[in-house]
């Protein structure tokens, strides 16, 4: 059975889509302005677009200089290789495989999971959500020894960072059941109060 390669016609759609696709007809000429001197609007205002990206690379500087003086000392775990990137510090856990960038709160993660090839030299490191949705990656080691040390950095800061939040979210629904239930016993009070003054 034969089979056509292309095809040497032009489809009858393209006069939908491209007015300049039938002969003979010619777009409109643009109508020139009153004093005969065209004016488009990169000519227009040359000095508001460098102003604006001025402004713009102004704005990304002062935000990276408030992420570097913010960023307090502490642990840090960040391994990479030819595709992929993992880095966890005090704001969180950022995973990167090639032009792919997903990031995690220590408030927004249920588990950190890691896990070693039996033979190769990966290393995967699995974010789990409480959502129950996982994100893992792979990084590949250039040593199987290199394992052992990703292993102890990214303990260190998941100690220190990700048990803090974990304790000070433990230490906050422990302050509100107690709330709670101091209120529920104050409203007890009350209504016994009320129906001893009704039975009175």
């Amino acid at each position: 059975m034969e089979q056509r390669i292309g095809s040497s016609s032009q489809p009858l759609e393209t006069a939908a889509v491209d007015p300049a696709a039938i002969p003979g007809l010619t777009s409109p000429v643009p109508a020139e302005p009153e004093d005969g001197v065209p004016e488009s609007a990169e000519e227009a205002a040359p000095g508001e677009a460098t102003s604006a990206a001025e402004a713009e690379e102004e704005a990304e500087a002062e935000t990276e200089a408030e992420i570097e003086t913010e960023a307090p000392e502490g642990p840090v775990f960040e391994a990479s290789d030819r595709r992929a990137k993992i880095i966890a510090d005090h704001s969180g856990v950022r995973l990167y495989l090639d032009d792919q960038e997903c990031e995690f709160r220590w408030d927004e993660i249920g588990a950190v999971e890691t896990e070693t090839s039996r033979f190769g030299k990966r290393f995967t490191v699995t974010v789990h959500t409480p959502d129950r949705r996982w994100y893992p990656v792979e990084i590949e080691a250039k040593a199987k020894s290199q394992h052992q040390e990703w292993e102890t950095e990214l303990d260190a800061v998941l100690d220190t960072y990700f048990e803090d939040e974990k304790d000070e979210k433990d230490e906050k629904d422990e302050k509100d059941e107690k709330d709670e239930k101091d209120e529920k016993d104050a409203e007890e009070a009350v209504a016994a109060e009320e129906a001893e003054e009704s039975a009175s």
